[in-house]
């Protein structure tokens, strides 16, 4: 059940392969969205679908790849795109037992909130490419959550700098002060 956007990846990947120097053989491919009773949104799939193709053409070697996640949108010159929801797709590859996640470069940031998965980074299938048959190094994206907050404590704002919608603070105001409800 693949929205738009995975039915239109078919051409995504097959031009991001050829374009990022690949040769895409003449063949028959067929890919296995399973199971077929989930729907399949959004472009994030474009990634793990040239990376199963270019094993099947042998351009990445077999090892290497356990307790690993593929997540992104290709363009059309190989370049991995930004995705949404990297949040909660890196939660939940960690619930499922994988060590690492690789993601677009603009999400590594977001996603390295998560403890317990390497977040690695990569700007393009090439790149993807070189760092799975170890000619290239590259390091998981770190970030210190303590550090994270304390620089967001630093900018809080409050009701004294929202001009006007009295209604709507005295609302929250009411929903702050009710102990007996958790909002988070």
């Amino acid at each position: 059940m693949p929205d738009i956007s995975v039915k239109e990846s078919k051409e995504r990947v097959r031009t991001a392969i050829k374009n990022s120097g690949f040769e895409f053989q003449s063949r028959r491919i067929v890919v296995n969205l399973a199971p077929a009773n989930t729907k399949k949104e959004g472009p994030f799939f474009d990634l793990p679908i040239a990376i199963g193709i270019l094993l099947d053409f042998e351009e990445i070697h077999k090892h290497n790849l356990e307790d690993t996640v593929f997540v992104g949108e290709l363009s059309l010159d190989g370049k991995v795109n930004k995705i949404n929801g990297i949040l909660p797709i890196c939660i939940e590859a960690k619930n499922l037992g994988m060590k690492r996640i690789i993601v677009p470069k603009e999400n590594s940031k977001e996603a390295s909130v998560v403890n317990g998965i390497n977040v690695i980074g990569v700007e393009n299938l090439k790149q993807v490419v070189k760092y799975l048959n170890n000619e290239i190094e590259l390091k998981p994206e770190i970030t210190n959550i303590d550090e994270l907050f304390e620089n967001n404590q630093k900018h809080i704002l409050d009701f004294s700098e929202v001009k006007g919608q009295e209604n709507i603070k005295r609302a929250l105001e009411i929903a702050a002060a009710r102990t007996d409800i958790t909002y988070f």
